[in-house]
């Protein structure tokens, strides 16, 4: 349940609540307490009656991309490290990219990754990517790169649950938030730049004790 101050905001920072998440940020309320996602904000990935996947975007992993992928470790752009994505399947890895243009999104167009999918749209849209793709191959269509171990996901009506028990906020994802080279400082700078009553939130003390 909603921790007591915050009992009455609206999980949707007074905007119409999306049909589809996908592109969509999922800041942890400080009612969510799971360790895997505690003060974390997760990048909505794929979302529908199926269920919904995402990545937590804000949890660097230790382990550099040229020590795994080293390939791709030109394109990783700081912290160069693999993250860890969600609990679900921690051996399995999933790439993003952020492309030069939307041009370069285009069906067909030149070094267009292979497999590759928008999520957030952007002057520079940010997509998933196959990781079995030469990204010699891919020119100058690719600017930076986040690799992520493992994912987070639900089961159908599952993630609305959560939503409406109090333990997201749902935002739209700017371009910027998966690359973010200060990944860590995520949670409270989402909060803040929505403004009114979420970005009260971001000055909520990690213990409650505190307040």
């Amino acid at each position: 349940m909603p921790i007591e101050p915050f009992s009455d905001f609206d999980p949707y920072g007074g905007e119409l609540a999306p049909d589809v998440l996908v592109g969509c940020l999922l800041v942890s309320t400080p009612a969510l307490d799971d360790p895997n996602f505690n003060r974390r904000v997760i990048l909505v990935l794929d979302h529908g009656l199926h269920g919904a996947l995402g990545v937590v975007i804000d949890r660097p992993g230790g382990v550099t991309v040229d020590q795994l992928m080293p390939r791709w470790h030109a394109l990783a752009t700081a912290p160069a490290e693999l993250f860890t994505g969600g609990p679900v399947a921690r051996n399995s890895l999933i790439g993003l990219v952020r492309l030069v243009s939307r041009e370069a999104a285009a069906e067909g167009a030149a070094g267009r990754p292979e497999g590759w999918r928008m999520v957030v749209d952007d002057d520079r849209p940010i997509g998933t990517v196959d990781l079995a793709t030469d990204p010699d191959a891919l020119g100058d269509a690719v600017v930076a790169a986040r690799l992520f171990s493992g994912y987070a996901g639900w089961e159908s009506g599952q993630l609305e649950d959560e939503i409406e028990e109090g333990s997201w906020y749902v935002v739209r994802a700017e371009g910027r938030d998966p690359i973010s080279a200060d990944p860590e400082g995520l949670w409270r700078r989402v909060l803040k730049r929505q403004g009114g009553a979420l970005a009260l939130v971001a000055g909520f003390p990690v213990d409650p004790a505190h307040n």
